[in-house]
């Protein structure tokens, strides 16, 4: 488990915690550990930048970011390779799943304009494990999509930063990120490293009153 340093309503799994989408066992257990509920509200995960706000455990429906001003209430994402970002305000939190697609079509700088919109006042944000720049490798028709994130493998072909791209579209807000890369740690679940349909979480809760 990674529990960011300032964050006491972020939390991200790791592969021993295992497979917090599908394993409802898993589930209690990881929300045992936290001492949070374990009715986590969830969202479709269609690779988009479409946001929701909820308000109840359970599916809300085809997204890929939520808030939520409810305390209490967990939200969860979940990531094998792309990156769970957690958002925190002074009246609320959020929480996207971003790989490629999603960072593309612009899903974190939705989410921060969403909560900022209503009223929730995002301030910090902590990034999961995803994969890095030194594995993440993609022809050059995705790179040129992400003119300030392009980067390079290790082996020397043409690559993309998720968690920079997620920066700058984080701009005015603090940013801790855990820099652990999903396909070169084997203590993280990867879709590219080994094609496990495990899935890790990316929790968000808020500890206010509401």
């Amino acid at each position: 488990m990674i529990r960011p340093p300032g964050s006491p309503g972020a939390a991200f799994s790791l592969a021993v915690e295992g497979d917090q989408r599908d394993d409802p066992e898993a589930r209690h257990r990881f929300s045992t550990a936290l001492s949070i509920e374990s009715g986590w509200a969830e969202v479709g995960q269609v690779h988009g930048a479409v946001v929701l706000e909820v308000s109840a455990g359970g599916k809300a429906g085809e997204a890929d970011a939520m808030f939520t001003r409810r305390a209490g209430l967990p939200l969860a994402v979940f990531t094998a390779d792309c990156l769970a970002v957690v958002v925190g305000g002074d009246h609320g939190v959020g929480v996207a799943h971003a790989g490629w697609r999603g960072m593309q079509a612009g899903v974190v700088g939705r989410l921060l304009e969403e909560m900022s919109t209503a009223g929730l006042a995002p301030q910090r944000a902590w990034l999961g494990p995803a994969i890095g720049p030194c594995c993440f490798e993609v022809g050059e028709e995705v790179a040129s999509l992400f003119p300030g994130a392009a980067s390079t493998t290790t082996w020397g072909t043409t690559s993309v930063d998720l968690v920079a791209a997620a920066r700058l579209q984080l701009a005015g807000v603090e940013v801790w990120s855990s820099d652990h890369c999903t396909r070169h740690h084997d203590d993280t679940f990867s879709h590219r490293r080994t094609g496990s349909p495990s899935r890790m979480a990316g929790l968000a809760w808020w500890e206010g009153e509401g």
